[in-house]
């Protein structure tokens, strides 16, 4: 059965949003003593940067989403199938991401980092392979060949670098972090930014 993709593209959407939105949730209004507020705001800086990150990443995964179905024309359960493996790992985000920001600072950093880092693993596995699905059964747009074979390089090398992410997390949670940080601005940068480079 092929269909065409709009129905695909308008709930994922949906879900990216609802996702995006929860993470706010996780930063909470401090509750001090008189007069020292400032103070307790400032400690909350793990929640911020959590929030900050995972806000980044959601968002660079949503404009990753859009760029595949610009090249994706058709469908098929299983790619429906896929879409849903890869929607299930961004809507868990918000639950590392308060994880991670909980333990920032503390003893429990390197584990909350470690469950961060494992569940980015995951979605980049997703993402993988509902791109390579897509591109071995013949669902993408022909005529934008040369940029789909971009998204294939760029794709390729996700998992391998949050696999780095989580190592590094057991020697230095913000080394980490950081580059987490640089993966987010590598899946940022469009395709063919990078063809031109």
């Amino acid at each position: 059965m092929q269909t065409e993709t709009n129905r695909i593209e308008a709930f994922s959407d949906g879900m990216f949003a609802i996702a995006i939105t929860l993470l706010i949730l996780e930063v909470k209004v401090p509750t001090p003593a008189p007069g020292r507020l400032a103070a307790a705001l400032l400690r909350q800086w793990p929640s911020y940067l959590a929030f900050l990150l995972s806000f980044a990443y959601i968002g660079i995964m949503w404009m990753n989403h859009h760029r595949m179905f610009t090249h994706i024309r058709r469908s098929n359960d299983a790619l429906l199938v896929l879409n849903l493996l890869l929607l299930l790992g961004i809507t868990a985000v918000p639950f590392p991401t308060a994880v991670l920001a909980a333990n920032l600072g503390t003893p429990d950093q390197r584990p909350a980092a470690l469950f961060y880092n494992g569940v980015f693993i995951v979605i980049a596995i997703f993402f993988n392979v509902m791109w390579r699905y897509a591109v071995s059964h013949n669902l993408l747009d022909h005529s934008l060949a040369a940029s789909a074979a971009m998204i294939s390089r760029q794709y390729a090398v996700g998992p391998l670098m949050y696999i780095l992410c989580f190592v590094l997390a057991w020697i230095d949670v913000r080394v980490s972090i950081g580059v987490n940080v640089a993966l987010a601005i590598y899946f940022a940068l469009p395709p063919s930014l990078m063809r031109r480079s």
